[in-house]
């Protein structure tokens, strides 16, 4: 653990890390909250101090361990402003489910660890934002239909993308509805979002 983080606040470093867990997490349980896959792939952990479903299903995991990689790289050089989940009918390539989460990385030049919230108020608010979207399931529609995933990332357009990543169009959702969700501020990263999802006739 960084020393900053040890004594209660947090550097750019720290807070790079800390988002990009954040999504790590929060992509692991949208992922078995909508019931993309079955639950025997997912195992039950700790984080933030609420119990969380984690793939252990090594494919996913490599890919979302490469994903949270140039995530924390992104958010340190704070070229990143969104990361967007979407989720598709695999027979009509139709997106069911759009989540966005906008990342504002404009305080990234004036923000210290002296002036950075505490450690403890940032996982408070993550904390919250964590178990709205495992709560997903309570307001949004049955998903039905067989569904994958895609994630698309909103860089600078001089940001290190890897090879494998290919451009692609917004994939949005005509006429849904959407649902706010919270937010977070490690001082240095401000990340909010909502849920889009298409109504059910």
């Amino acid at each position: 653990m960084d020393t900053a983080q040890a004594v209660g606040s947090i550097t750019l470093q720290g807070s790079a890390q800390i988002v990009a867990e954040f999504f790590d997490y929060s992509i692991n349980n949208i992922l078995y909250q909508r019931g993309l896959y079955n639950e025997t792939y997912f195992s039950r952990e700790t984080h933030y101090g609420l119990p969380l479903m984690i793939t252990k299903d090594k494919e996913l995991k490599d890919y979302l361990k490469k994903v949270t990689s140039s995530l924390e790289g992104w958010l340190a050089a704070g070229t990143l402003s969104h990361v967007v989940l979407v989720i598709e009918d695999v027979e009509t390539k139709d997106v069911i489910e759009r989540w966005q989460f906008n990342i504002n990385c404009d305080q990234i030049q004036k923000t210290t660890s002296e002036t950075a919230p505490p450690l403890k108020k940032i996982q408070e608010s993550i904390r919250n934002v964590i178990r709205q979207i495992v709560s997903s399931v309570t307001f949004l529609p049955v998903i039905e239909s067989k569904c994958d995933f895609d994630l698309l990332f909103y860089t600078a357009k001089d940001a290190e993308r890897p090879a494998s990543m290919r451009l692609t169009d917004e994939r949005l959702i005509e006429g849904g509805q959407d649902v706010a969700l919270r937010d977070f501020d490690t001082g240095y990263h401000r990340v909010d979002g909502r849920v889009s999802y298409k109504c059910v006739e």
